[in-house]
Formats: C-alpha cells, structure tokens, sequence
C-alpha cells in the first residue's frame, strides 16, 4: 500500500510538472472553436553591421490541429527587401538523428510589412508565416533534437543552424531551438 501511494504522488507530480511546462500567450475555447497559443521562443539571431534578423517561432493548435507560427523580424538602418512566404513555401528541418521532416505552408501568400523606427532611424521588417505539420512527421520532431532548418520563402531559400542553446544579448533571453519541437510539441496536442 505504501508503495502504491507513493507511485500515485510521483505520477501526480510529473503530470502537473509537464502541464505547468505549458504556458500559453492565448488559451480560448467556446462552443465551436479551441484556440491555444504558445508564448514566441527564438530560435535564431543574427546581428551583422546595422543590421539585425531574427526568427521566432511558436506553436498553436487550432480547432485540434497543431500548427507551427514563425515570424521573422529584420532591423536595418539599410533598405531591407521584401520577403514573403507563399502556398508552395515550406520549412524543412534535419533532425540529428538524420531524418528529414518537411511542414508545409498554411498561407496563400503572406509578404513583410514594412515599418519605420524614426528614434533608432531603423527599416523594420516583419514576416509570420503558419505551417503544418503532417502525421508521418510529427512524431519524429518529439524524438530528435533539430540541427539545420531551410526555409523556402517565395522567391528564396535560406538555411539555419539550430544551436542547442541561443543566449540573445540584445533581447536578454535564453532559448533552447534544437529540441524545441522536443519541449513543446506535448502542449498543442
């Protein structure tokens, strides 16, 4: 008896650990929608002469199906090109452990907006895009840690190496983007 008591509290406790884990920017549900957002996480940063890039990404379920957010923010005091992600673009990810994942495009076409900081006299760039997930990949993503990432904008393809922790000096955070999917998949399931 005394051992099954103790398995019920350890069973408890990782049960309410892997739900606290799951913090959500948005949480909704009525009568016929479910909405449940999870907070950005960066996943990339690149600061490069007086220009920065970086790439977020966050995941959400939609009325039961998992999506994938990402958004892409630049900052320049140059011109910065127009990006855009179409119905034909697409992220796919290598996983360590070799295996090659592909989540497909929600948007039709979804360009950046362009907007101008006139106290850091900066050209801003914002681009969100959402992807899904297909059944044969999913499960893989929760087994193996991400190491490169490419994206196919319209137009262009641009490749990332996912580091297994990204200290950000300007955005004062700390992010994990090689096992991300890892973490956080269990909370849009």
């Amino acid at each position: 008896m005394k051992n099954f008591l103790s398995l019920l509290l350890l069973l408890t406790l990782s049960v309410q650990a892997q739900k606290k884990d799951c913090i959500y920017d948005v949480e909704e549900k009525t009568d016929s929608t479910s909405l449940k957002v999870l907070p950005n996480v960066l996943m990339h940063e690149k600061i490069f002469g007086n220009t920065n890039e970086y790439l977020f990404f966050a995941l959400l379920n939609d009325n039961g199906t998992p999506m994938l957010s990402i958004q892409q923010l630049q900052k320049s005091k140059d011109f910065i090109k127009t990006n855009c992600i179409a119905k034909n673009s697409k992220i796919v990810l290598q996983l360590m452990n070799g295996k090659i994942i592909t989540l497909l495009s929600s948007n039709e076409e979804s360009c950046s907006a362009l907007s101008y900081d006139s106290n850091e006299n900066n050209n801003i760039r914002i681009l969100t895009g959402y992807f899904y997930f297909t059944k044969n990949n999913y499960e893989e993503l929760k087994n193996s840690p991400v190491t490169l990432m490419r994206i196919h904008f319209a137009g262009e393809t641009k490749d990332y190496v996912l580091k297994s922790e990204l200290n950000s000096e300007t955005l004062k955070t700390t992010s994990k983007p090689d096992s991300y999917f890892m973490e956080f998949l269990k909370c849009v399931e």
